[in-house]
């Protein structure tokens, strides 16, 4: 069965297409990451499917009840917890205040466990929270009814780099218990970490889902490397190497005495004079989605000064995989399109 269902959904404010014919779905038990740059429409799709605005056109389920029957949805929305990018609670109320108020409403089996992890200062009003204590809060209001299904706006958003780590090893353990969570990113090094799947979106259209292996093999790496050698762009010619950029730095002239040198009838020590050239350096930068043992057995061969692989920057992707196919679906029909039915 599945938790979410998106069948042609689309959302337009005036003249703006915010969401443009969207179709997947979401299995229950799954973690699924809803990828792309701010602005791409995530937020639309996230406020439609929690029934705070109706679509313009196409539909949605959320746990088998349809997004534009309010009623219905408000019975299922007592299974789902929801957390908005930069959540706004009441300034003048406590943390405690807050989830007493939540509790109220929804239940709060899970509150204790959940301070365990995300620790909020609860004595403490709103309004003295950093970011960072205003994001752990929304999460435990999230979660802390035991929900079937998590709606994660940004999750991770003003979370300190532990937090960061802590939350989601959490989440893998709530995808475990069996916890659907559909949560929007703009980074793909989060999504990477926890999710199942992704779907990626791109000015308002899907333009794919896929599994995050194999996004992340399409992704690939940004590569910098410095070796002490004079390497042309053609000793880097591989499969999987993009955008190759090349820099040699000349050596220096070095001039000094040599060390040694011949000893006269005195027993003084004359010095000779030296000219040493330090070797060309050279830096180059790639992104590489290739073989990686492939790419070691390259660099094996060079005297290596310097290293740095990163992940390849979302925008980068999207530049390299998807610039094309947003607008070559629109000549696709939507049971046709990547993404539908939930296939990777």
């Amino acid at each position: 069965m599945t938790a979410i269902d998106v069948r042609g959904l689309s959302k337009r404010y005036g003249d703006v297409l915010a969401n443009d014919d969207l179709s997947f779905s979401v299995a229950e038990g799954e973690v699924f990451g809803y990828l792309g740059p701010n602005g791409a429409g995530k937020t639309t799709t996230i406020r439609t499917l929690m029934g705070f605005q109706s679509p313009t056109s196409g539909t949605a389920t959320v746990l088998g009840s349809d997004v534009r029957d309010e009623r219905e949805l408000i019975e299922a929305k007592r299974r789902v917890g929801y957390l908005p990018a930069d959540p706004a609670f009441d300034e003048t109320a406590t943390g405690r205040e807050i989830l007493d108020l939540h509790a109220a409403v929804k239940g709060d089996e899970r509150r204790e466990e959940l301070l365990d992890i995300f620790d909020p200062p609860l004595d403490r009003e709103v309004r003295e929270y950093s970011s960072g204590n205003n994001q752990m809060l929304g999460l435990v209001q999230a979660f802390m009814h035991d929900p079937d299904l998590v709606v994660l706006d940004e999750p991770t958003g003003g979370l300190d780099p532990l937090k960061q780590q802590e939350f989601n090893e959490f989440v893998r353990r709530e995808r475990a218990a069996g916890t659907t969570v559909f949560m929007s990113s703009h980074i793909l090094s989060e999504v990477r970490r926890v999710c199942d799947r992704v779907g990626v979106i791109r000015d308002g259209r899907l333009v794919t889902t896929e599994s995050v292996e194999r996004l992340l093999r399409r992704s690939g790496k940004v590569v910098h490397l410095t070796v002490t050698d004079d390497v042309g762009a053609g000793e880097f010619d591989l499969d999987g190497v993009h955008d190759l950029a090349v820099r040699q730095v000349d050596g220096e002239t070095v001039e000094g005495e040599a060390n040694g040198g011949s000893v006269d009838g005195a027993g003084k020590r004359e010095t000779a004079e030296r000219t040493a050239v330090a070797p060309t350096v050279t830096e180059l930068s790639f992104t590489f989605t290739g073989n990686v043992n492939a790419l070691v057995d390259r660099i094996h061969d060079y005297d290596v000064l310097e290293l740095d692989v990163q992940e390849a920057p979302l925008e980068e992707v999207f530049m390299r995989f998807y610039g094309d196919e947003s607008a070559e679906a629109a000549d696709v029909p939507p049971e046709r399109r990547p993404g539908d039915g939930g296939e990777a």
